[in-house]
């Protein structure tokens, strides 16, 4: 394919294209007509739909079905007090109303935003590029690991991702027409829902100013967009949009003890050197490589930062694509990265949005050497392209027969009216309400702690989903003599069943990888 001329953004004009936003739309109908968006649409698709429905539902997946059971205020209430914002939550309650809360329908609601992000970052490359890098954005794009995992999950990721790339598009239309407004409008609406989205969406708020500035600074150009008072009446926009939701962040950040309390934060690992180039592997692998020797744990970061160096080394556009690419995909990673010293927040998850800057930049790099070095440029292009696939491969190695929902459906089969069921931990029981098709409502067990306080969670984070007649505190409450209980916990010891009250028969036991089911009596 014959690559178009890399000129600069604000040089190229389609005489025959309409103005405004009505030009994104004759875009997306030429590129169909030319035959070659289609596929790499396809490829996302069937990438993100293939085993969809695999891997059970797990538990930060069930307190987003949980969460999204309440009504539109509640939501907004129990999400104030839970670690992300509500806007995610009030469209899963929408739209399992319409179409219902199967495992392939929740899910595609993940995966439709996924799928629409693909083709944004294409749209996005080809207005800082050339349109082969954009074609070549939209196959790493397709393929990338942690993109595909993370759109085949009930939460707001894949959503995020596309409305930062679509802020991101809008933010670059208006820097090449300052003089259209609208373009910030549409920047100001993306990003305030953004902010509704995670909070996580500060970083690209960062880096957004940032390559304003560098614009600006410019040598040879009166770029002045980052003082103009339409950016910043944008980002005010932006901010009174978001007001209604200031006074529940500032009370969850007042009460971030009660969230380390239940778990909820300051769960992760802390950080070492060695977990920045982990995550780069899991963002292309979905593995951390800390398997591997290390010559080849720091490879593949070695080789992405020197793909990177050359996509900013080789950019002689006005507007500096590569910049902004790079301060969207690497910024936010090094920041809290740098930040996770002092409070671990270094997810894979929490990050994966931003991840998105990374194949965009290797396409810009590839490009770009492909005059000159086509060879090195083939080869940067196997080896990222090869990468992907492995990391594909392992987001679809989900065994059926391993699934919690297999164990639960033991259990709806042998279930007898009057018998209780207590899981052992929270993560099991959000799960477990999902896939329960008995007429018992699942409990969760709270023992004392050693010091006689309670263990029940507060009512910050996932407690703040649990009504206070779920919890057990003393297993002898549970079944009167005759009864029958069901206990799900670990399946290796210790368990969360450390000691069962005396004369309890165990029946039948179910295991499932390291999960088990097992039903008792109580003569």
């Amino acid at each position: 394919m014959e690559a178009r001329r890399e000129t600069p953004v604000g040089d190229r004009q389609d005489p025959h294209a309409a103005p405004g936003a009505w030009m994104g739309a004759q875009r997306w109908v030429r590129w169909a007509k030319e035959h070659w968006l289609l596929p790499i649409m396809v490829l996302a698709t069937l990438v993100r739909f293939y085993d969809l429905t695999a891997a059970a539902i797990w538990g930060d997946e069930g307190s987003s079905l949980l969460l999204s059971q309440n009504s539109f205020s509640d939501i907004w209430v129990h999400a104030a007090h839970d670690v992300h914002p509500p806007l995610y939550f009030l469209l899963l309650h929408g739209w399992i109303d319409w179409f219902g809360d199967g495992i392939f329908s929740i899910r595609t609601l993940s995966a439709l935003p996924g799928i629409i992000t693909v083709g944004l970052g294409v749209w996005l490359v080809d207005l800082l590029a050339t349109r082969r890098a954009a074609l070549l954005a939209g196959i790493l794009l397709a393929l990338l690991p942690t993109a595909v995992r993370y759109s085949q999950e009930v939460r707001m990721y894949s959503l995020l991702g596309l409305l930062l790339i679509g802020a991101t598009i809008a933010l670059v239309y208006w820097v090449r027409q300052p003089r259209r407004n609208g373009y910030l409008v549409v920047y100001a609406l993306l990003m305030a829902a953004a902010f509704y989205t995670h909070y996580f969406t500060a970083l690209c708020v960062i880096g957004h100013w940032l390559w304003l500035a560098v614009v600006r600074l410019q040598p040879g150009y009166r770029l002045r967009h980052v003082q103009r008072p339409a950016w910043w009446l944008a980002n005010l926009a932006i901010v009174l949009l978001y007001l209604p939701w200031v006074p529940n962040l500032i009370d969850l950040v007042q009460h971030m003890d009660a969230l380390k309390a239940n778990g909820d934060v300051g769960w992760e690992d802390p950080v070492t050197l060695s977990s920045l180039p982990s995550m780069i592997w899991l963002f292309f692998t979905q593995d951390d490589g800390g398997t591997l020797p290390i010559w080849l744990f720091i490879t593949l970061p070695l080789a992405l930062l020197a793909v990177i160096g050359v996509a900013l080394a080789r950019d002689r556009s006005v507007f500096r694509g590569s910049v902004l690419l790079a301060l969207f995909g690497v910024l936010p990673v090094l920041l809290v990265f740098a930040v996770s010293f002092i409070s671990p927040v270094f997810i894979e998850r929490y990050l994966t949005a931003y991840a998105l800057g990374l194949p965009m930049l290797v396409a810009l790099a590839v490009d770009r050497l492909y005059a000159h070095f086509r060879v090195l440029a083939l080869a940067i292009l196997v080896l990222f392209i090869g990468v992907e696939l492995v990391g594909v491969k392992n987001n679809a190695s989900a065994n059926p027969d391993e699934q919690f929902s297999v164990m639960v459906d033991y259990v709806n089969q042998h279930f007898a009216p009057g018998d209780q069921i207590v899981t052992g931990d929270m993560l099991w029981y959000l799960v477990y309400v999902y896939y329960n098709r008995t007429e018992a409502k699942p409990l969760l067990y709270t023992p004392p702690q050693a010091d006689g306080a309670s263990s029940r969670p507060n009512a910050y984070g996932f407690g703040t989903l649990m009504s206070s007649d779920v919890y057990v505190d003393r297993l002898d409450d549970v079944v009167k003599n005759g009864g029958r209980v069901w206990l799900i916990g670990l399946a290796q010891m210790p368990d969360e069943f450390p000691s069962l009250p005396a004369g309890w028969k165990n029946l039948s036991e179910k295991r499932v990888g390291d999960i088990r089911a097992r039903l008792f009596v109580r003569p």
